[in-house]
């Protein structure tokens, strides 16, 4: 597998924009080009004028989702094949969900048992077992989630459908001489499907990039979604699906200190332990700096304050 091309991820843009900063700080603000990819908005991908702007009026919207729109108004035969896939991937998150709900409220029990006298080494090994039941549901979840995205590309080829191709091509003279790619968040299912239906790793090649909230999730090896105290229903970690591999090594938390209670290092740790190896990084945009984490080739450095989730259930600084 070649190796990654420079990465910058970051917290939430959108009260505190810091985007600008991490293309300086990767020697990229000299660009004459900056693609943006904002399909996780949907309709409202084009509403982009502020991105624009903190881009230093240089970037072109590949406008993905008014592709994959176009394609699949273009391609009755494709547009059946997605609404399988979508039906398919639903079902299977559904009955997912109902197992993992249980299996992370008995390891959440278990690690808030206090031990008995002479029983600490059984509850010890008791709650490794519920978390590596976790653990497995969550890569049998994989499994299945890859298994129906194979069946959908084996069936139907959506890189070979003519529209796709098109739509593909006109992409790829966009980058022709761009060197870097900025993908915004949004819909992470939404930007998701529309990155994987034009081979988005294949078209941003070695370019770098510059990922935040859904984009940088998207772009993960494991999608995760999260909320320790929804508005409504349970308050349950999820596997989403894998994710599209570029962004190695790293579990991004978008918006974490309003989704999980990291002030509580039972949760802390039960999270990090459940994802391990990822580095969990809960992602905000509060301090002036914002949160970021970059990629250069060896490893994740974190910029001043950007934390990390522990084993332990403490957060500490990402570091170099």
């Amino acid at each position: 597998m070649p190796a990654p091309p420079t990465i910058a991820v970051l917290g939430p843009q959108r009260h505190r924009p810091t985007v600008n900063a991490a293309l300086a700080a990767l020697g990229l603000e000299q660009s004459e080009r900056i693609a943006t990819v904002t399909a996780g908005w949907e309709e409202r991908e084009d509403e982009d004028q502020e991105l624009h702007e903190h881009l230093w009026g240089r970037s072109v919207n590949l406008k993905l989702y008014a592709r994959s729109d176009t394609a699949l108004r273009e391609d009755p035969e494709l547009r059946a094949g997605v609404r399988w896939r979508s039906e398919r991937l639903r079902e299977v998150q559904e009955l997912y969900r109902i197992r993992v709900a249980h299996a992370l409220e008995a390891a959440r029990e278990l690690i808030r048992r206090e031990p008995r006298a002479n029983g600490a080494d059984l509850l010890a090994a008791e709650r490794a077992g519920a978390i590596e039941a976790l653990r497995t549901l969550d890569a049998e979840h994989e499994r299945f989630t890859d298994a129906v995205r194979a069946e959908f590309i084996a069936r139907w080829q959506p890189l070979e459908r003519p529209a796709v191709v098109r739509q593909r091509a006109e992409v790829a003279d966009v980058l022709a001489d761009v060197p870097v790619v900025c993908v915004a968040g949004g819909h992470v299912a939404v930007l998701l499907n529309v990155l994987r239906l034009f081979d988005f790793p294949s078209l941003a090649g070695g370019r770098a990039l510059v990922l935040w909230s859904a984009g940088a999730m998207a772009l993960s090896e494991r999608v995760v979604l999260f909320h320790d105290d929804p508005p409504q229903g349970q308050g349950s970690a999820e596997v989403l699906e894998t994710g599209l591999g570029i962004v190695r090594g790293l579990l991004p938390l978008p918006h974490a200190s309003h989704r999980l209670k990291l002030a509580e290092p039972q949760r802390v740790a039960l999270f990090a332990l459940r994802f391990r190896p990822l580095l969990c990084i809960p992602l905000d945009g509060h301090s002036p700096n914002g949160s970021r984490v970059i990629w250069d080739g060896r490893g994740w450095r974190g910029l001043a304050g950007t934390q990390k989730l522990t084993e332990e259930g403490a957060l500490v600084e990402v570091g170099a």
